[in-house]
C-alpha cells in the first residue's frame, strides 16, 4: 500500500500539524511506505486578492505536482489533512486522474462553513449550514473579519458543490466525533461516504500520579471560541487555585490586561507557546486541565493528551467536548460561557482530590481504549482499504 499524505499549514501552528505529523510517524513506524506533499499559506502573504482566490479555488501548479508525485511514485492513496488556501480542490482532480483513493480529514468545519468554526459573535452560529450560498458568512465577514476574504472562500465552496466535487471526487471524508459527522451531513456531506475516526496521541506520555496535581491547566490557542474570558472571570470567584495558560493567540494581550486588570497576576500565569513535550510535562503535574471552548469543536486534541496522561477535564457541555467527556467519570461538565458555573466546577475539583484522581483513572482507560497509536492504526487501514475498493467500483 503506497500512501501520499498531503496538507497545507496555516500562518500559525495548530493541532492539524500536530495530526498530520502523528499520522505520518505512525505509519512509517509500521513500515507502510508513505510520503508527505505539504504547502505553506506563508508563500501567499504578498500575493495580491485575485491570485489569492484563484489559487483557492483552482491551483494549478498543486494540480501539476500532485499528478506528478503520484505518477512517479506510483501512490495509489492519497490523504488530505488540510487544503486551504494553497493546495485546493483541483488536487483530488489530479488523485482521480490516476485513479488514486481519495481520504478527506475534516479537522474543522469549513466544508460547511466559511469561517471554518460555526461560531460568530462569541456563539455558535449555523446560519450557513445547508445553504448553497453562505450569504450570512459573507454578510458578516466570518473568514478573518473580511467579507472579501469570506466571499472568496464561499466562491470556493460553491464553486465545487455546483461541479460536484465533494461529492464525486472524495472516496472517504473522515470526521473525528459523532457529533460533527451529523453536522457534515446536514451541511450536505454525503453521509454513505463520512467515517469516524478519532485522533490520537502518539507516542504515549504515561499516565502522571493520579494523586498529585499542583495546578489547574488551559492548552490551546488563545483566540475568541476558546472560551478564555470565560475562565478568567471564573477565576475571580476561584479561591487558591493557581491557574497556567499554554499558548498564544490575538488575544494574548487582552487577556493579560484582563488578569493585571482583576488582580490575578498571582494566580494566574501566562506560558506562551510551548512544545509538545512542554506540554505533556506541564499535564503530568496538572491537577485537571480545563477545556472551556464556546465553540462546537471537531475534537480537541489537547483532551486526548489529557486523557493519555490521566488527566481529568472540565470542559463545556457543547459539540465534539460532551461527546469526548464523561461527566462525573472521565471529568465534568459545566454551561458553555458561564463563569460561575466553572468556578464552582473547578472548587470542587480542587477540593475533592480522591475523586478527581479516580477520574484521571478512568481518563487513562478511555485513552488506551480509544485514542492510543494502535487503536487508531486498525481504523486507519480500514479506512484506507474501504476507499481502495470505492475508488476501484467508480
Amino acid at each position: 500500500m503506497r500512501i501520499l499524505l498531503v496538507h497545507n499549514y496555516y500562518q500559525e501552528p495548530g493541532g492539524e500539524d500536530v495530526v498530520f505529523k502523528a499520522e505520518f510517524e505512525l505509519l512509517k513506524k509500521k513500515h507502510i511506505s508513505v510520503i508527505t506533499y505539504t504547502d505553506y499559506n506563508k508563500r501567499l502573504r504578498n500575493a495580491n486578492f485575485f491570485k489569492i482566490a484563484t489559487n483557492a479555488i483552482w491551483s494549478r501548479k498543486t494540480y501539476l505536482k500532485i499528478y506528478n508525485l503520484i505518477q512517479e511514485k506510483k501512490t495509489e492513496i492519497v490523504h488530505f489533512h488540510n487544503i486551504f488556501l494553497c493546495i485546493s480542490p483541483a488536487a483530488y482532480y489530479a488523485c482521480k486522474k490516476l485513479g488514486a483513493a481519495v481520504i478527506q480529514t475534516l479537522h474543522n468545519y469549513r466544508m460547511i462553513c466559511p469561517g471554518a468554526l460555526l461560531f460568530r459573535k462569541g456563539k455558535v452560529c449555523e446560519q450557513c449550514i445547508g445553504k448553497t450560498i453562505a450569504w450570512s458568512g459573507m454578510l458578516h465577514g466570518c473568514w478573518r473579519n473580511s467579507r472579501a476574504g469570506t466571499a472568496l472562500v464561499t466562491a470556493m465552496l460553491v464553486v465545487h458543490r455546483l461541479i460536484k466535487t465533494w461529492k464525486e471526487k472524495v472516496d472517504i471524508y473522515i470526521a473525528l466525533t459523532e457529533f460533527a459527522k451529523k453536522k457534515f451531513i446536514e451541511g450536505g456531506l454525503p453521509q454513505e461516504k463520512i467515517v469516524v475516526k478519532p485522533n490520537f496521541v502518539y507516542p504515549d506520555p504515561g499516565a502522571k500520579n493520579f494523586k498529585t496535581g499542583d495546578y489547574a491547566l488551559f492548552v490551546g490557542r488563545l483566540s475568541k471560541e476558546k472560551g478564555l474570558f470565560t475562565l478568567l472571570k471564573a477565576w475571580k470567584k476561584v479561591k487558591n487555585v493557581p491557574l497556567k495558560i499554554a499558548g498564544d493567540g490575538p488575544l494574548r494581550r487582552s487577556l493579560e490586561d484582563f488578569v493585571v486588570r482583576n488582580n490575578l497576576s498571582k494566580k494566574v500565569e501566562f506560558l506562551g507557546r510551548c512544545s509538545h513535550e512542554e506540554v505533556i510535562n506541564l499535564m503530568h503535574k496538572a491537577r485537571f486541565l480545563i477545556a472551556p471552548s464556546e465553540s462546537y469543536e471537531t475534537f480537541n486534541i489537547a483532551i486526548a493528551e489529557a486523557f493519555a496522561c490521566g488527566l481529568p477535564v472540565i470542559a463545556s457541555k457543547l459539540g465534539a467536548m460532551e461527546e469526548l467527556i464523561e461527566d462525573g467519570r472521565t471529568g465534568l461538565h459545566f454551561t458553555p460561557g458561564d463563569p460561575e458555573d466553572l468556578a464552582d466546577k473547578v472548587e470542587w475539583a480542587w477540593n475533592n482530590n480522591e475523586v478527581i484522581a479516580e477520574m484521571g483513572y478512568e481518563a487513562r482507560k478511555e485513552y488506551e481504549a480509544k485514542y492510543t497509536a494502535e487503536k487508531n492504526y486498525e481504523m486507519l487501514m480500514k479506512i484506507y482499504r474501504m476507499a481502495k475498493e470505492r475508488c476501484h467500483m467508480c
